[in-house]
């Protein structure tokens, strides 16, 4: 199976697949960053409506294997935002497919620039980052804060 095989779809944060998907998530960030006062910034759904973002979903067959938004943070810019994929389909493509599903709909919402922020330990998303052109910048909005576990990082489209 490769990333052929995954099929991303724009679908309501809220839904059952979402909430189990991020509740993986911020179990997972949890238990990378357990330290007092770590934080998992949260989506709203109105963030992802429709014009103002998109919440999409992977899946293999039948079964939801990750997810990722897309969020306007201004007139030009977007910011990625819940990127995750399931411990079993890593390395299988599905972050590559949910990454490019975003940037068609960052560009769809007519915005010129993406940014996002990941964890320090996050290497393998950091280098999936990287080989998809982003580059580091200095930590910006709800992160300035987060500067010593943040890592952002910027690509035009």
């Amino acid at each position: 199976m490769s990333e052929a095989d995954v099929t991303v779809a724009r679908r309501d944060v809220t839904s059952p697949p979402a909430r189990r998907l991020i509740e993986a998530l911020n179990a997972e960030l949890s238990a990378t960053y357990p330290e007092p006062g770590a934080t998992h910034f949260r989506l709203d759904p109105e963030e992802v409506a429709d014009g103002r973002g998109a919440f999409l979903i992977a899946w293999r067959g039948d079964t939801p294997v990750g997810c990722g938004a897309v969020r306007r943070v201004d007139e030009g810019t977007g910011e990625i935002k819940r990127m995750y994929v399931v411990p079993a389909e890593r390395g299988r493509g599905v972050a590559r497919a949910l990454l490019d599903a975003l940037e068609d709909q960052a560009r769809a919402l007519g915005l010129s620039r993406i940014v996002l922020e990941t964890g320090v330990r996050q290497t393998a998303a950091i280098r999936l980052y990287e080989r998809a052109g982003f580059r580091h910048i200095p930590p910006f909005g709800d992160y300035v804060h987060s500067s010593t576990t943040s890592v952002c990082m910027a690509k035009a489209l």
